[in-house]
Formats: C-alpha cells, structure tokens, sequence
C-alpha cells in the first residue's frame, strides 16, 4: 500500500516529531489507514498525552476502592456484595457544532462506560458551561443540548438526577457538556476490557458502522476557529433506543461466564476498543475487517477503523461460547459478528478484501504514546480585593442575586429529564444533592457535580480545591458519607504555559483535597483545547462526587419544615468578597483571590454536620455556597413555603456577612428546644456556630427589612423561561 507522507501526518493532527517518532517504530512509512490509527491513538483525547504524568499523582486508593482508573469507569465497594460504577466524561466540541447529537451522543457513551462493566445505569447527572446569556448562540446550543440530554436519557429509562448550569463569557466559542453516570453491579460480576489469552474469537456487538463521527477524537484534540462549522461531519448520530436493547442484551450475556474482556467503541471506535484491549491483556489482535457489520456500501478500512458510530461494544468470548452469545443478541435484534481473534503476537493486524491492510505493534498504540512534560508558569493571582462597597438596599440586592443566571431556578431545564423513572428517587434536582435509594435496601446514594471555574481562573490550586471541598460538603449535607470523586477536567491549549500551568496546579488542589478528605479519584477524563481563535474556556475540573447514606429515612433537605425553629450557622463567616457573586452581579467586578480553603475545618464541620443528621437533630441543612448565606436561607425558605427573621452580630458588616462566600459552612435548622445543647455540642467539637434567628412568616426579615418569598419566587423561577421564550 501507499506509503503516507508528512503532510497526510500533519493534516492528522501529529506533529513532525511524532511523525519521526512513528517512522522510528515501524522502520518504514505508515500506509494511510495506519496514519489514521496513529493519529487517533496519540491524539490529546486517546492518549492524554499532556495530562497523563500529572493524573499519576492523584490518589486512587481506598479500602472501599475496587477498581480506579484505567478501565471503563471506577468501581466503589457499598457493602453487602453491592459496587457502584461511574464515571464522568466530556463531549464539548461536538455539542458546540451539533447540540443536539453532541449531548445526547455524551450521555450514550457515558452509559456504555458503565454498562461495559456489568452495571445497570441507575442515575445520569451532568455539568453544563455556556455562553453569555444573550450572545447569539446561547439559546440555540442550551435549547439543543437540554433536548439531547434529556431525549436519550429518558428514552433508556434512567433518570437524570442533578447537574449545574452556568453562564459566563468565556464559554462563547466552547461550551462544556459533562455527562455522569452511575450504576450498580455485583462485586463478584464486574467486567474489565482485557483481553487476555490466543485463539479467543473477538466479537462485534451492537450497531452497524458507518461514516458518523470520523476523526471525533481528533476534532476533540484541538481548538477551534472560524471554520469550526465545517467539522459537523464528525458528530456522531445517536440511537437510545438501540442502546436500551444493548445494554439488557449486554447484562443477560454477562449473567453468564462466556466474557474475558469487554470495551465500549467509544472515542476512535474500533481503533481504540482493539488496542486498548490487547494492551491490557497482553495480547494481539487479528480483526477480518470483512466481517464488520457496515450501514453504508464501499466503507475503506480506514473509514471502518475510524468511525465513532454509537451503539456498539466489542468483546472477546470463551471459545465454543459464540453461539450462546449470539442467541441473545439476536434475541435483541442487534448485530452480531465474530470479526477476528486475540494472538498473542502482541500486534495488531487488519485485513481487508483478502490483503493486509495494517500490521502494528499493539504497544505503539497505546504504552509508546507520546508522553509530554509541557512547560508551564504559574498564572498571574489576583490581587488583593480593594473595599466592597454596600448596597444601596440588602433585599433588592437579595432578589437580583436570586434571579441571576447562575443563581435562579434550573427549574427550566430538569424538567424536562425524567427524574423519577425507576421509582428510586429520593431526592430530584435543586437540592445540595440528589438522592437515589438502592432498590431492596434502607441505603441510598447521594450525588453531586461542582466546579466553581471563576475561583479556578483566580486560583487554580485553591479553586481546584474548592471543587473538591464542596462536593464533599453537598453530599455531607444530606446526610451521606462521601466515598469518591470521578472528575472531568475541562481546560485550554496545554502547549501555552499559562493554560499549562493552571492543569498541573488544579491537579494538585484535587489531589491533596482528595487526600485530606479521604475522597479517592477512581475514574475521569481530561478535555483540553476548549478554546476558539486562541481564547480559552475558564478553567473547569469539574467534580463528581458519590457518597453512602445507610439509611435513607435518615437524610437531610434543605427546606424549612416548621415555624419557630432556630436557624444556625455553623462554620466561621469572614466576609470574604473575592471572587464573590455579590461582586459580579452588583458591581460587575470580577476581581480578587477566591475564598481560601481550610480542609481540617472542612472536615471537621462537616463531620459535625453529619452526626446531626444521623442523630435526627438537624431539620433541615444546606451548605453555603456561591451567594453567601443570604442566598442558602432564601433557597430553604422558597423550598417551602416558610419564611425567617434573621438577626446579624453587632460587629458584622452587613453586605459581607450576608453575600461573603467563606468555605465550609452550613445553615442548620433545629427545634428551638435543642438549640442550646446543639450549641453547645458544637463548641465541644471546635466547631464555629452562630445563632441566626428564626423561621417563620412569608418573608425574609434581615433587620426588620422584609423582602416577600412571592418576590423572591418570582425573581427565581422567571429568569431562565424568560431567557429561553426569546430563542
């Protein structure tokens, strides 16, 4: 075959290095469907070739840990023979081009990731970034992306539970789709992509292949420009209703003991799926290219091994076990093809209309991928917060903070997911976390995203930490112990040491929150080049956090549940402005270091917290977060109905006491009978705790100034269907 040359090389998205790093491998020139592997395997979204000597330094371990990254999805222990699987990963780029697809493609992927491993998904959440709101485009792509999410979680039947949306400009040119899921296995049941021993057939599952989605995975591993609409080709084209039929077709088979090794055709298809799974177990391939099942005619072997169709798996069986697996697919009415078989050459080897169309070392592919230490700087920090100016009214403030765009009501959006299907439930979005209970259990797990990407921009170390910390705090508030983080890390070019510089950084924040919190990171996905014409996404490693209730009748609201109770805050509150929503949205200032992070008081008050919680003492808890605690009290009061008069400490400056955003704190209320004892528990345990008054009335009272929830309510819930009745 033709010899491919530097240019076609170029064109692929490898560098003249790499190039002279494949030439050195082979001892000869590439054909053009081997380019086209190489370049799909050493790209940014296969290899993380810029990220991976960072990610090493996360910690992954845990006694309760049962698999941390490197497969399909991390895998936790929950106890009575029971494992949760999930993982979180990006679809960015294409959601920008084709929403639609981009997002509803992003969930399907993240579901195979999870059902590859023998779990039944049983919630979805996602992590959303867009535009200024009234840009152009905003409309469009939150109006198309909300479509997708919902339209192929809700065709599979599993609920998607929580996310968070925010609005800023630096998203413009790159919004962020981060799609998790969660499922639920048998620890004794869990399948890894290995694929070990010679003469096991290799089979092909699924849908048919077609021309959908070539070269996703490079299209992922750069920044886009003016031409970016160009690349619509490379969106791939969803189908949820084929996947339900492949995940039950998947869980039947693997019921069974005919699997060694099974992998998802996500990011580079075939390509990767083939690799990924000899290199694992140590093996080679041999695939018939013949044999796969194509939905277009005349598809080359380069289009084949590069398609990124939805919908299928590719798995390595027992041998003589072939006709028992094919029964059941066929039984689903999805394909099923026997298209080669594990060697232990460890290469691997394509033909195609009798010829041999590739021949590779397995270990080029994937161990041999470039590994890069790119240069970086520490980013330029903030400066000092100068004085914060008062406003003019702390209730007209209140209720412009309350309807702004990333404080009002999601309300928009959730509804239209199915949050409820599988009857599990517990908690739906728009509290600190959802609450999903183990079906023939008492237990229920809790689930979160969190990036607060303004205070990463500030700060990468200390934003980065924050991610993490408030994860942990959210899951703490409604009761549930946290267990581990799955993480998305969403930043610009890795080649400009600043951007460099803010990944390691934020890298390290993650880790040593995640060391100090217990918090172990057992699965991710790292999405660089998030930047149009040389403008970069605000950094955003978004987190996603799993915990354990024992038992869910236990859990924590943030709604108010009776009059006459005290409401507390526990936690010290400084004031700290920097970074603050207060500062944006009243003073359209983005300005000063981000509040700092004190993991020991974190933990400390969080632990506190939750023993309230289990104990049954605390009626209600929500964390205080973006807006300061003005904000969490009237988001328990609009949750319902209930209203508070809230009395301020004679040395508080009001505005900062009220809409400072200082770490790890929490409003509990309680029966006003226990106040004082809770009090006093709290001083024994070193835990800052502040009485702050009384629920009660159709108001909140700050100084016998009375802002009325009906006001607030509207100012909440209207902002987002006013924004999106003019798309």
């Amino acid at each position: 075959m033709t010899p491919a040359t530097l240019e076609q090389a170029l064109d692929h998205g490898l560098s003249a290095d790499e190039w002279k790093s494949i030439l050195r491998i082979l001892n000869r020139a590439p054909n053009f469907t081997e380019l086209g592997i190489f370049s799909v395997m050493w790209s940014e979204h296969c290899s993380y070739k810029s990220s991976r000597v960072h990610l090493r330094t996360l910690p992954t371990k845990a006694p309760w840990v049962i698999q941390g990254p490197g497969e399909n999805a991390g895998v936790i222990d929950i106890g009575d023979g029971q494992a949760v699987i999930f993982k979180m990963e990006s679809h960015n780029h294409p959601s920008f081009i084709e929403p639609y697809q981009g997002a509803a493609t992003g969930v399907g992927g993240i579901m195979r990731d999870v059902f590859t491993m023998g779990a039944r998904p049983i919630a979805m959440l996602n992590a959303l970034r867009f535009g200024e709101p009234h840009h152009p485009k905003t409309q469009h792509l939150v109006s198309g992306v909300v479509a997708g999410i919902g339209g192929y979680g809700n065709c599979m039947g599993v609920p998607t539970v929580a996310g968070e949306v925010n609005f800023h400009r630096a998203y413009n040119g790159n919004i962020l789709v981060n799609a998790m899921c969660v499922g639920l296995a048998r620890t004794d049941k869990i399948f890894l992509s290995a694929a070990k021993g010679a003469g096991n057939p290799v089979v092909y599952v699924g849908s048919k292949t077609g021309r959908d989605g070539i070269h996703g995975a490079t299209m992922a591993s750069a920044e886009f420009d003016d031409a970016s609409e160009e690349k619509r080709p490379t969106v791939q084209v969803g189908d949820p209703f084929t996947e339900k039929l492949l995940l039950e077709a998947c869980l039947e088979l693997m019921a069974t003991d005919a699997i060694i090794g099974i992998q998802d055709m996500g990011a580079a298809g075939l390509t990767s799926s083939s690799c990924e799974m000899a290199d694992k177990g140590g093996s080679g391939i041999e695939l018939d290219l013949d044999r796969v099942p194509c939905r277009e005619t005349g598809m080359t072997a380069y289009e084949m091994m590069l398609s990124e169709s939805q919908e299928r798996m590719l798995m390595v069986l027992k041998p003589g076990r072939e006709a028992e697996a094919e029964k059941i697919f066929r039984k689903w009415e999805l394909d099923f093809a026997i298209i080669g078989v594990t060697t232990d050459t460890r290469r691997l080897v394509l033909t195609y209309k009798g010829s041999v169309v590739a021949d590779l070392p397995v270990s080029a592919l994937a161990d041999d991928a470039p590994l890069y230490e790119r240069p970086w700087q520490e980013p330029k920090r903030a400066a000092p917060l100068g004085p914060v100016p008062a406003p003019k009214d702390i209730g007209e403030a209140l209720v412009t903070l309350i309807g702004s765009p990333d404080l009002c009501s999601r309300r928009w959006i959730y509804e239209q997911y199915d949050t409820t299907i599988m009857g599990n439930t517990v908690q739906r979005p728009g509290g600190d976390a959802a609450v999903v209970r183990i079906e023939g259990t008492t237990k229920g797990l809790a689930l979160k995203t969190d990036v607060t990407p303004r205070y990463v921009e500030a700060d990468p170390y200390m934003g980065a930490m924050q991610a993490v910390a408030e994860t942990w705090r959210n899951i703490t508030a409604v009761g549930a112990t946290p267990l581990a983080i799955t993480d998305n890390l969403n930043f610009g070019n890795p080649q400009r040491p600043e951007v460099m510089g803010q990944f390691v950084l934020a890298v390290r924040g993650i880790g040593d929150a995640c060391r100090a919190l217990d918090f172990p990171v057992v699965s991710g996905n790292v999405s660089l080049y998030n930047e149009t014409n040389g403008q970069a996404i605000l950094p955003t490693p978004a987190i996603g956090g799993v915990g354990l209730i024992a038992d869910v009748s236990r859990q924590a609201t943030l709604a108010f549940k009776a009059a006459g109770e005290t409401i507390l805050v526990l936690g010290e509150t400084k004031g700290h402005l920097g970074q603050s929503l207060y500062l944006r949205e009243l003073l359209d200032r983005e300005e000063g270091p981000p509040p700092p992070v004190d993991l020991k008081v974190e933990r400390r008050n969080g632990e506190f917290v939750r023993s309230l919680i289990a104990a049954g003492r605390a009626t209600a808890v929500h964390d205080i977060s973006d807006g300061g605690l003005l904000i969490a009290v009237a988001e328990m009061a609009m949750a319902s109905g209930i209203g508070a008069e809230l009395r301020l400490p004679a040395n508080a400056t009001p505005h900062a006491f009220l809409f400072g955003e200082d770490q790890a704190r929490y409003i509990v209320t309680v029966r006003s009978a226990e106040a004082d004892a809770i009090m006093a528990a709290a001083a024994r345990e070193s835990v800052p705790v502040l009485r702050l008054g009384m629920t009660g009335g159709s108001a909140i009272s700050v100084a016998n100034k009375q802002t009325p929830l009906s006001r607030l309510r509207d100012a909440y819930e209207g902002w987002l269907p006013k924004l999106m009745s003019a798309a």
